[in-house]
């Protein structure tokens, strides 16, 4: 019985795709009838291995239910959705978890750090939650790249804003995930440190290889991006590659200033669901 447990819960291992993520035909809609609520419209996307794709958008816009579905989070009412060329839309609720714990990192706002766990600790959580053997020389080296080498036996409360989301980002490469999913990562944080933690991300993506998707509403936090999409009313809008802070944000005043305001889907646990 204990064994078929493990089989059952067990992350699908990755397949090796070229992209580590595809959504095909990607609806979301919450609600029947004249009371529905479309907050996705049929989104087609593939993003290769190691690039680092910024998504933005109006509020309510559709970008935070992109991300829910994109990581298993949230069920799309229609589409398909892989990650690492395995097809999650129809897994079980316990599969989808040990694929997140597994092969999935995520970077919130606001750093969703345990507060009673050293930095070393909160960083090992990922693998300890995967029921893997905590590997503390994985974990200390990606604590190195970040910066954070002689802070391991810190807690979270004696480390600066900026500290704690680099320890967040050192939590989410642990595994060495398919995708790293960011929600408005520098939303928390100054200029200054906000750049700092952008520069980590883009180089988690040029010298590790990470695939980064990051949630912003910041043109200069896109400008790291290799890609920037843009959502309207449910669909991709509109794309740039590799463009400055004010180009970016010429093309999201055009695009706000069409866009009518839209009704709110109903709000999920996104941030809630941390590194579980």
């Amino acid at each position: 019985m204990r064994l078929r447990k493990r089989r059952e819960t067990a992350a699908p291992a990755p397949q090796h795709d070229a992209n580590a993520i595809e959504l095909h035909g990607i609806q979301r809609r919450y609600g029947r009838g004249r009371t529905a609520v479309h907050a996705l419209r049929g989104i087609d996307l593939a993003l290769p291995r190691g690039s680092f794709t910024a998504v933005m958008g109006p509020s309510g816009c559709g970008k935070s239910t992109f991300l829910q579905c994109a990581a298993g989070l949230d069920r799309p009412t229609a589409g398909s959705v892989r990650l690492g060329g395995t097809e999650i839309t129809g897994m079980s609720e316990n599969k989808l978890t040990a694929l997140r714990r597994a092969r999935l990192g995520f970077v919130f706002q606001s750093f969703n750090l345990l507060p009673s766990l050293t930095v070393e600790q909160n960083v090992l959580l990922p693998m300890r939650l995967a029921g893997a053997r905590p590997d503390r020389h994985r974990a200390r080296e990606v604590l190195a790249q970040v910066g954070l080498g002689e802070q391991i036996r810190r807690r979270p409360g004696e480390l600066s804003g900026g500290q704690q989301q680099r320890v967040a980002i050192a939590r989410a490469l642990v595994t060495r995930p398919d995708v790293v999913f960011a929600d408005e990562p520098t939303g928390a944080l100054d200029t200054n440190t906000a750049a700092e933690v952008l520069t980590l991300l883009r180089q988690a993506v040029d010298a590790m290889g990470a695939t980064v998707v990051m949630v912003t509403h910041d043109p200069v936090a896109a400008s790291y991006a290799d890609r920037v999409l843009f959502l309207a009313d449910g669909a991709i809008a509109d794309r740039l590659l590799r463009a400055p802070a004010h180009e970016i944000a010429e093309r999201m005043t055009r695009l706000t200033a069409r866009t009518p305001a839209p009704a709110t889907a109903p709000a999920t646990a996104w941030a809630a669901e941390g590194v579980r």
